[in-house]
Parts: C-alpha cells; sequence; structure tokens
C-alpha cells in the first residue's frame, strides 16, 4: 500500500480542516487506516485509527469530540475532519495502514502500522 496525504495548511485557532489520504494497492480496503502526529521535538503521537470495516474507530483524548475519521473504500481514501483547531494540534500529520489487523480492530500503536504516508503539516496560529 502506498500512501499519500494532503490538506495540510496554516489555520487560526478555531478553524476546520480536512486532511486526506488516498492509498493506492489492493489492499485499502483489507487494511485498518489511521492517523499519526508529530510536534517539533515531541515523539510522534496516535490521533486516530479506523477498522477495516469502519465499524470501529478509536481516537487520542485531546482530539475526541473535535476530529472523525472516516474512509471511503471506493476511492480508497481515510480523512480526518478536525474542528475547532488548537495550536497544540501544529505537527506533521502522518496516515498508515495496517494490512494485519482484523476486521473490528482500530489500533492505536504506531508498531502494528506497516506501510505509512509521507506527512502533511498542518499549523494553527492563536
Amino acid at each position: 500500500v502506498q500512501l499519500q496525504a494532503y490538506g495540510g495548511g496554516v489555520v487560526q485557532a478555531g478553524d476546520s480542516l480536512r486532511l486526506s489520504c488516498a492509498a493506492s494497492g489492493r489492499t485499502f480496503r483489507d487494511s485498518a487506516m489511521g492517523w499519526f502526529r508529530q510536534a517539533p521535538e515531541k515523539e510522534r503521537e496516535f490521533v486516530a485509527a479506523i477498522s477495516r470495516g469502519a465499524v470501529r474507530t478509536n481516537y487520542a483524548d485531546s482530539v475526541k469530540g473535535r476530529f472523525t475519521i472516516t474512509r471511503d473504500n471506493a476511492l480508497n481514501t481515510v480523512y480526518l475532519q478536525m474542528v475547532s483547531l488548537k495550536p497544540e494540534d501544529t505537527a506533521v500529520y502522518y496516515c498508515a495502514a495496517d494490512d494485519r489487523a482484523r476486521y473490528a480492530v482500530a489500533p492505536t500503536f504506531s508498531e502494528g502500522y506497516g506501510y505509512w504516508g509521507q506527512g502533511t503539516q498542518v499549523t494553527v496560529s492563536s
């Protein structure tokens, strides 16, 4: 699976953005998908994940109620809708695919993801 993330940008606090991650390859619909982010001088952290059949989603506590992950298997794309953005959301956002996850599992640990996109920068100014 090859992944291409896009949709980042510079926004004001309180604004919204939608990130997209387009996947190529036949295994997208058989993969759990996740979003992670890494801020400067910080460790990469889990943001959101969605299971293969979109029956389960998981979110980091810091984004619950503000971010929504969805997927469109027909378009081989996973989305991250972000609202009420905060300066602490500033980071490079990466999408990832786990083609070994079970059907209703949305993994939260980066170690399970075997495929990663190149990242897209999100900057939120106060």
